[in-house]
């Protein structure tokens, strides 16, 4: 697990972009696992802004997105269908038909889950996992107590996870039970998990996720057993480090070729 810790989440999410970018520039076919919340937000305009500047070509990426809600149409606005393409998909030339988004209105969930699974494996499988993390520790919607073992299936959201969500439906009580996600061993199936957190509040879950025993009560510390993680911060985020000292010494003597 490397861990990067930079000033603010801009810059944190810079470097982000640049291993995004490296990555589709060395293999233009490449598949990407991409989340949702206002954690990758601005990772995915720096990706808008290098394309329209730079010309980053994803025109020959695949996509798949970690989760949706049970229940809602993809035009519904807090849809993580409609999330993708306000910030993402419509400011990029991604090809429509290499985009995947989990079908909240599928009517046999079971069935569409491993369809899900299957897609994944015919497109060769993810070559980097974007991902954010909960304050409870979840990473996709895996809460906690989810198998790390687990498959892309529906979940149950956590009356924590539901507040936190709860503006976008117009208060707690509109917000669905329910949710399609990867699961563990979907996400640890990726070439490489790249996860963002920012600010104070996900501090605990960090240090828990980073530092703390692997454990099913904190989701994200399956992580720490995949052979190619990397976890960008920001210094609040990484506040409650014990080695935060130790990352940023490792990351500032870093040979070039291996730079960000």
């Amino acid at each position: 697990m490397e861990i990067i810790i930079q000033p603010d989440s801009l810059q944190a999410s810079q470097v982000a972009a640049r291993i995004v970018a490296r990555l589709v520039e060395d293999k233009p076919r490449a598949v990407l696992g991409f989340a949702t919340g206002s954690t990758p937000l601005p990772l995915y305009r720096e990706l808008v802004r290098m394309h329209r500047e730079s010309g980053l070509d994803l025109s020959a990426a695949t996509t798949f997105n970690l989760d949706e809600y049970v229940g809602i149409s993809p035009a519904h606005p807090s849809s993580y269908h409609s999330y993708m393409w306000a910030h993402l998909f419509s400011h990029v030339n991604i090809a429509k038909g290499r985009i995947n988004i989990p079908d909240g209105l599928t009517r046999d969930i079971p069935a569409y889950c491993r369809q899900y699974e299957q897609a994944i494996h015919s497109a060769g499988g993810i070559d980097i996992q974007i991902l954010g993390i909960g304050t409870n520790g979840h990473i996709g919607f895996n809460e906690p107590t989810s198998s790390l073992s687990s498959r892309t299936r529906i979940k149950t959201l956590t009356e924590e996870s539901r507040r936190h969500t709860a503006a976008g439906f117009g208060g707690p009580e509109g917000v669905p039970t329910h949710v399609i996600t990867m699961g563990l061993g979907t996400i640890m199936d990726s070439r490489m998990c790249l996860l963002l957190a920012f600010g104070k509040k996900k501090a605990r879950a960090v240090a828990r996720a980073v530092e703390g025993p692997v454990t099913a009560m904190v989701p994200g510390s399956v992580l720490q057993m995949h052979p190619r993680t990397v976890v960008v911060l920001d210094r609040e985020a990484a506040s409650e480090l014990e080695m935060a000292g130790y990352y940023t010494w490792v990351y500032d003597h870093k040979p070039d070729w291996q730079r960000y």
